[in-house]
């Protein structure tokens, strides 16, 4: 979406679009952001619909998304933003853990998923790396997901993740299993002797050979295959 914004002295700053029905929590969100050089909190959403209309007029980088809200909820608005060309990056902010909220918000792209008591540091952090392009799991998210993998049948599973894998190139497969090993790309890019720029271009090609739409289903496909 928008690559990156301008602070006050012209520093880039990743742009945030904060969407929540609860005025408190986002005014604490933005308060939260208020003191940051490299975080720049572009606009506010009560719900889903507002949401959509100001992703298209402000072009934040990364949406911090809660799940239940009237009008369109998180999920469902997650999911109307990936239908756009250039959608922005999604971390799902939230108070329920429960294990369909976190794999609803996977499958409908989310690159992110905190709970709303996650530190606020842990929280900045979230930003900037999803904003890089990096995912950003709670430790519940990742077990959720890890159970969700264990539970399908694995024969059928393994076949159909090496069916996908397949057309890749040798390189492509290099930097798909260093992704399912929770690399970033600069440690990528030193283990492959690649530029971080060259690491990134791959990562977007295994997003559209692999029809996927994050590092985080990534890793799952090389994982189901049982590469990792």
């Amino acid at each position: 979406m928008g690559s990156a914004w301008l602070d006050a002295v012209g520093r880039m700053s990743v742009g945030v679009l904060v969407v929540d029905d609860d005025p408190l929590v986002r005014s604490a969100l933005t308060l939260m952001m208020g003191g940051r050089d490299d975080v720049t909190v572009v606009g506010q959403a009560a719900d889903g619909r507002e949401c959509l209309d100001a992703v298209v007029r402000l072009r934040p980088d990364v949406v911090l998304m809660d799940l239940r809200m009237p009008v369109l909820g998180g999920l469902d608005a997650t999911r109307e933003l990936h239908r756009h060309p250039d959608p922005p990056r999604v971390i799902v902010l939230t108070t329920f853990d429960a294990d369909e909220h976190v794999l609803g918000a996977i499958a409908a792209g989310a690159d992110g998923f905190l709970l709303k008591d996650t530190p606020p540091h842990h929280i900045l952090e979230a930003i900037t790396r999803v904003a890089a392009g990096e995912p950003m799991l709670s430790p519940t998210a990742t077990r959720t997901l890890i159970g969700r993998v264990r539970a399908v049948a694995a024969e059928d599973r393994t076949a159909a993740a090496r069916t996908r894998l397949d057309p890749l190139t040798g390189r492509e497969r290099d930097v798909a299993l260093a992704v399912g090993r929770g690399l970033s790309n600069a440690e990528i890019a030193g283990e492959l002797h690649l530029s971080v720029p060259t690491v990134k271009a791959y990562v977007s090609r295994l997003f559209d050979k692999l029809g996927v739409t994050n590092r985080v289903q990534i890793a799952i496909v090389v994982h189901d295959a049982g590469l990792a």
